[in-house]
């Protein structure tokens, strides 16, 4: 068994980018990733403006005057300001463009007027007011850059300096399938011996909240001709491919034996709980990982492994998030292996699921956290233990 850590970077370095790139408008570009950096071509804002609704002008003359100056003019928001009469104010509003020949702004609160002639409290500071030009965004500056998921944020950022449409990469397509001759669809009776298939819904939940594809390839019948049947579909339609079950050491496993038979296997087996029959490897040139195939063992295997890898072949620069530090409200004895406890934050600390089998998926629903137990460390009450959301 090789260790958490080292499958994990393993995987990231064998991370090719597969997918092409395509236009698309900011406006519908949410949760896709960057191709290229974007540099600004135009200062934001750009030009000088006013924070407040109040009066500009000059602070020295305003000086000379004792705060009191005639009106000269009105400029709102968008609007382009004459410049400014010496010794006189403009009433001004936020976002507006400050007048050359003033240099502070006085907040409305801070003025009165009255019969054309501006009372300014000279409590108000020189160069008050003002949102400087740039001050935001300077124009040549690379404000984003490739391999950047793009947010509501980053959507509004690239309006703010003119983009309409932006360069992205297209979604991996990522083919899956389930394997076992005991899993029914969800619909259909069950008979005895059989269990409905949740590892199809999961899959496919947890491949479109990453902003890819899913290629729905459905349940392989556990034979290794079908297996191989399906591995060359997958590798001929999909990008990466990504299955559930038949990667252990049974009788009946049979994916193992057909990804070496169609590629090869760099990696099986991990030193983690729950999922340790955890393959990598490649079918017809096609990247391939094979998940175990117990419910819970599937949501931490991806979540853990496949998601970093998967993340890192879209294009993305940053693929994973540090673990934070909580206090354990729970005692654990240690175990070989690296231990990802399905947990939820509580104001006290961190509490763990009752019953952590790998094949009780209501532990990943109940919860919003892994406990990372590392190899052969007990876990005590009051202990500061490493936490991993996987809220989504």
């Amino acid at each position: 068994m090789i260790s958490v850590s080292d499958a994990i970077d393993q995987l990231i370095a064998a991370a090719k980018i597969a997918n092409g790139k395509e236009q698309l408008l900011v406006t519908k570009s949410l949760g896709r990733v960057l191709a290229a950096d974007i540099t600004a071509t135009i200062n934001v804002p750009p030009a000088d403006n006013s924070a407040m609704d109040g009066y500009a002008f000059c602070y020295a003359e305003a000086q000379k005057a004792n705060f009191q100056l005639p009106l000269s003019q009105r400029i709102p928001a968008g609007a382009a300001p004459k410049p400014l009469k010496s010794s006189t104010v403009a009433r001004i509003f936020t976002g507006a463009e400050i007048p050359a020949g003033a240099d502070t702004v006085a907040m409305q609160e801070n003025c009165t007027e009255q019969d054309g002639t501006v009372t300014i409290s000279d409590s108000v500071s020189a160069a008050a007011n003002i949102r400087r030009r740039g001050q935001d965004i300077q124009a040549g500056q690379t404000i984003l850059s490739a391999g950047t998921k793009l947010r509501a944020q980053e959507m509004g950022l690239l309006s703010s300096i003119g983009i309409k449409t932006v360069e992205v990469l297209k979604p991996l397509k990522i083919a899956i399938f389930s394997t076992g001759d005991e899993l029914v669809e969800p619909g259909e009776k069950l008979h005895p011996g059989q269990i409905y298939n949740s590892n199809r819904a999961t899959l496919i939940g947890l491949i479109h909240s990453l902003e890819m594809l899913p290629i729905d390839l459905g349940t392989v019948p556990d034979s290794l001709s079908a297996t191989e049947a399906v591995l060359q579909k997958a590798a001929a339609e999909g990008d990466i491919i990504l299955s559930a079950g038949g990667v252990s050491v049974g009788d009946e496993d049979y994916v193992k034996s057909a990804v070496d038979k169609l590629g090869n296997i760099e990696f099986w087996k991990v030193a983690i709980k729950p999922g340790k029959p955890l393959a990598f490897g490649k079918v017809d040139g096609t990247p391939f990982i094979g998940l175990p195939g117990n419910p819970a063992s599937v949501f931490v295997t991806f979540m853990i492994l496949a998601r970093p890898f998967l993340l890192a072949s879209q294009g993305l620069k940053e693929v994973s998030s540090p673990p934070v530090k909580a206090i354990a409200q729970f005692a654990k004895p240690g175990e070989k292996r690296q231990v990802y406890l399905r947990g939820k934050m509580t104001e006290d600390g961190v509490e763990i699921y009752p019953n952590q089998s790998s094949g009780v998926l209501s532990s990943a629903c109940w919860g919003d956290v892994f406990v990372v137990q590392q190899s052969g460390q007990p876990i005590e009450v009051g202990d500061l233990v490493d936490v991993l959301s996987y809220s989504m």
